[in-house]
C-alpha cells in the first residue's frame, strides 16, 4: 500500500468513525422536545469529517474498491448530518430526522467489509466492553470462512419479505450457537435494523437474523403473512448453521416488538425467548395466547419512560398481564429513553438468553 494511501486512511478514519458515533448518540437519545440539546451535545463532527474528506488525494486504481467504500461511508454520514442540520435550522420535522438517520446503516454497510483490514474499523464494530479482548481481536483478524459474515437474501432496499444475516467470522459447526431474530420498527427494513445488533452479535458470538416485514409493517392486523415467512427464514438459517434450539430469541423494536407478542405467543412458535422493545400490547393478547405456551416463557420487556408513541404505562400493564398469565417476565424501564432502540440493552439480553 502506497504511503499516500496510508496517510489518507490515517487521516480520514478517526473523523469518520467519530461522526458515526455522533449519529449513534443522536439515534439513541432522540426525543422530540430535546432534539436541539442532543444536537448541541455532539458538537460538529461533520465539519471535521468534511475537512478531512476534502484533503484526500487520488488513489492508485488497485485501491479503487477500498476508496469507493470509504467515499460511500463518508457520503452517507455527511448526508445524515445534512438532514439533521436542516431540521436543527427549523426547516423540517421528526419525519425528516428519521429520514436523515436512514443514511447511518448505509454508511456502516459500506464500511464493514474493511474491518478485517483496519483495526480501528474492527474496533468500531465491537461492543465497547470487548474492544480490548485480544483473543476476540485475533479471531476476527483471521480469514473468515465462506459461511461467515454478512449476507442479504432478497433484502435489497425497497424490497419486502427478505432477510439479512450476520454470522460471526469465527463461526464453526462444532458447537451450537445462540440466535437472535431482530424485527425492525414500522416502515423500517431488516437490512438497516441489522446494525442495531451487529456490534453485540460480533462481540459475543451470536447468529443474527434481521428480516423485513412482508408489508409496510408487521402483520399486526388482518391476515398474518409474516409468521409463515419468519418460519421459512428460520428454517433456512437452521439448515445451514448449528443453531442452539434452546437459545433462540425473537426481539423487536416498536411494531417489531409488538409483533414479538403476536407471533411469539403462538403455541407453534419455535422461539425460546421474547424481548420486545418500546412495544405496545393489548391485554387480550395474553388472554388469547396459548396457556401452555405462556407458562414459564422467558419474556424481557424494555421500555423508556419518555416514550411518546407508546406510553410507559402500557409496558407496566403488559408486565402485570403476562406475569399473571404465567410468563417469566423480566422488566427494564429506562429513565432517559424515548421511542428509540437502546443498543446498550443488547449485552444484557444476550446474557439472559445464554443463562449467564
Amino acid at each position: 500500500m502506497s504511503e499516500a494511501v496510508v496517510d489518507d486512511i490515517v487521516a480520514i478514519l478517526p473523523p469518520l468513525l467519530n461522526a458515526l458515533e455522533g449519529l449513534g448518540f443522536v439515534a439513541r437519545n432522540l426525543h422530540p422536545p430535546a432534539f436541539d440539546s442532543v444536537m448541541q451535545a455532539i458538537e460538529a463532527p461533520d465539519d471535521a469529517l468534511q475537512a478531512a474528506r476534502s484533503r484526500l488525494g487520488e488513489w492508485p486504481p488497485a485501491f479503487a474498491e477500498m476508496r469507493g467504500r470509504i467515499d460511500r461511508a463518508c457520503d452517507e454520514t455527511l448526508a445524515a448530518f445534512a438532514g439533521l442540520r436542516t431540521v436543527q435550522r427549523g426547516q423540517g420535522d421528526l419525519v425528516a430526522v428519521f429520514r436523515a438517520l436512514r443514511h447511518v446503516p448505509r454508511a456502516q454497510e459500506a464500511l464493514y467489509p474493511l474491518a478485517q483490514k483496519f483495526p480501528p474499523i474492527s474496533s468500531f464494530f465491537l461492543n465497547a466492553a470487548t474492544r480490548d479482548d485480544e483473543a476476540l481481536l485475533t479471531r476476527l483478524a483471521e480469514t473468515a470462512g465462506e459461511q461467515a459474515g454478512i449476507f442479504h437474501d432478497a433484502n435489497e432496499p425497497g424490497s419486502r419479505g427478505g432477510f439479512s444475516l450476520y454470522v460471526p467470522e469465527y463461526y464453526s459447526d462444532d458447537r451450537a450457537w445462540p440466535l437472535v431474530m431482530a424485527l425492525h420498527g414500522g416502515s423500517g427494513n431488516g437490512r438497516g435494523f441489522l446494525w442495531s445488533w451487529l456490534r453485540d452479535a460480533r462481540s459475543f458470538g451470536t447468529i443474527l437474523v434481521a428480516p423485513t416485514a412482508t408489508g409496510p409493517t408487521w402483520a399486526l392486523m388482518g391476515d398474518d403473512t409474516d409468521t409463515p415467512n419468519l418460519t421459512r427464514i428460520l428454517e433456512n438459517v437452521r439448515s445451514r448453521y448449528n443453531v442452539d434450539p434452546a437459545r433462540m430469541l425473537m426481539s423487536g423494536m416498536s411494531d417489531g416488538g409488538t409483533f414479538c407478542y403476536v407471533s411469539g405467543l403462538d403455541a407453534a412458535s419455535p422461539f425460546t425467548h421474547l424481548a420486545p422493545v418500546s412495544a405496545t400490547f393489548h391485554p387480550l393478547m395474553a388472554e388469547m395466547a396459548d396457556a401452555s405456551r405462556l407458562q414459564g416463557l422467558p419474556v424481557f420487556i424494555t421500555h423508556g419512560k419518555l416514550d411518546w408513541m407508546f406510553p410507559v404505562q402500557v409496558a407496566r400493564q403488559t408486565q402485570s398481564a403476562l406475569s399473571a398469565a404465567g410468563a417469566k417476565v423480566s422488566y427494564r424501564e429506562i429513565d432517559d429513553l424515548s421511542h428509540c432502540y437502546p443498543r446498550e440493552i443488547n449485552p444484557e439480553l444476550l446474557q439472559w438468553l445464554n443463562g449467564t
